[in-house]
């Protein structure tokens, strides 16, 4: 994509400065002779990940899978016709938001006010954030950031009539020159998460907003992976009448103000129905941008996101590959069935699934071997618990390659992510905010 997609950082400095940070203890498992040097000076040297002096446990991200990964949604976006949002609560890291806008993404989603001050900080010119606003000092810190910058672009839900006055009140209060605009939530059902639960409720949110000078209503969305007993044809379903809503706001003129219109879905479970729903939007009053949002396809997992991913339903379009490994060295050996590594909760994702051993590094001669036999049963603070079955060989000193669920809790605990290609060279350094 060319390097003036709206979407782009305005702020190279700031990615930049990233480099110019100096490497030391707050940083897990970086070289301890690494420390005064800069991250970009520490990238330079190329060092090996088993033998450059990093300490276990080490997270790694693969450089080829996520340059894979970014590939294939950019391409899936487009043969769809679909702009992308990709949710940045996944990763939380600046370098990964500019690699997607430079790949032709439409901007970076949010979930909270905190990662939208992130992204700013980053140039980030189109912010989507995926919930409502009703915090008065945020709304103060958005009305300021919109008068700024005229070309920064902020959408946000609104799912309530209360809220819609809240968010009123509090940009009234700070003097906003711009009206926010924002796009009215339909819930996935009852007992889903937010959303107003039925297009009567959607209409009394539109009409809320449009008393209102302060903001500008300029869609529909929601979040289909909430769907009760989600299955395809629920998910298309709900996906229809999100789409219905659309039309039925825009036929009571309701997106006379705006541009364009925003019909916005798709976390990353989902996103080949919502691919083919999109498909069906009749033409609006406006051109409308049919938003993606997924996320977790970065780094994809050997998890959770593995078994749900759209693409298992449709594998002519590719394939996501898992790009984060957790290196781990055996600690203790207590008994022929059992061993422990010194990985832990403060290393691993462990909310959905616990982390699936992979290959064994020999900590005698550096041999690489598949990991049969060995089983993570557990995880406590600081320790991976590990059944070994007979004819296991694993011993003190070995390193443990585990692929990790979830990448949503993956990059929380790690703030500097060594990216390494296959043979272990590491080529740069991941930063994340959270």
């Amino acid at each position: 994509m060319a390097a003036d997609h709206p979407g782009t950082p305005a702020e190279p400095t700031a990615l930049a400065g990233l480099a110019d940070e100096p490497v030391d203890h707050r940083f897990k498992s970086l070289p301890p002779d690494a420390e005064g040097l800069t991250v970009g000076a520490l990238a330079a040297e190329r060092r090996n990940l088993f033998t450059g002096g990093f300490t276990t446990p080490v997270l790694a991200l693969s450089a080829d899978s996520v340059e894979h990964n970014l590939a294939l949604l950019e391409t899936y976006a487009e043969r769809h016709g679909l702009a992308f949002a990709p949710h940045g609560k996944t990763s939380m890291s600046p370098q990964l938001f500019a690699d997607q806008l430079k790949r032709g993404a439409w901007g970076i989603t949010a979930a909270v006010p905190h990662q939208a001050r992130v992204y700013r900080a980053y140039g980030i010119q189109r912010i989507f954030l995926a919930n409502e606003v009703v915090d008065a000092v945020a709304l103060r810190w958005l009305a300021r950031e919109l008068e700024a910058d005229p070309e920064f672009r902020f959408v946000c839900y609104v799912d309530s009539v209360r809220g819609v006055e809240l968010m009123d009140e509090a940009l009234r209060a700070a003097s906003a020159t711009r009206a926010v605009d924002v796009v009215v939530e339909l819930g996935a059902g009852e007992g889903a998460r937010t959303g107003a639960r039925t297009e009567a409720d959607c209409t009394a949110v539109a009409d809320a907003v449009a008393a209102t000078e302060t903001l500008r209503l300029v869609g529909v969305a929601g979040y289909e992976g909430e769907v009760p007993n989600a299955s395809p044809e629920r998910v298309r379903d709900w996906l229809r009448r999100l789409v219905a809503l659309a039309a039925d706001l825009d036929k009571a003129g309701r997106f006379a103000g705006a541009d364009e219109i925003l019909v916005s879905a798709g976390g990353s479970a989902w996103f080949d129905a919502v691919a083919d729903v999109f498909a069906e939007i009749p033409e609006l009053s406006a051109p409308v941008v049919k938003l993606l949002r997924s996320g977790a396809y970065v780094s994809h997992d050997d998890g959770h996101y593995r078994r749900i991913t759209p693409f298992n339903r449709t594998p002519e379009e590719g394939a996501l590959q898992p790009a984060f490994r957790l290196w781990a060295q055996v600690v203790s050996r207590p008994s022929a069935e059992q061993a422990f590594l010194n990985a832990g909760k403060r290393d691993a994702a462990y909310d959905l699934d616990l982390p699936e051993a992979q290959v064994i590094r020999s900590g005698r001669d550096g041999s690489v071997r598949q990991a049969s036999g060995v089983t993570v049963t557990g995880l406590s603070d600081q320790h991976t618990w590990v059944r070994t079955e007979a004819g296991a060989e694993l011993e003190v000193g070995d390193w443990v390659g585990m692929g990790l669920s979830h990448p949503c809790t993956s990059f929380d605990k790690w703030q500097l992510i060594p990216l390494v290609e296959a043979d272990g060279t590491v080529t740069d350094y991941i930063r994340t905010f959270f």
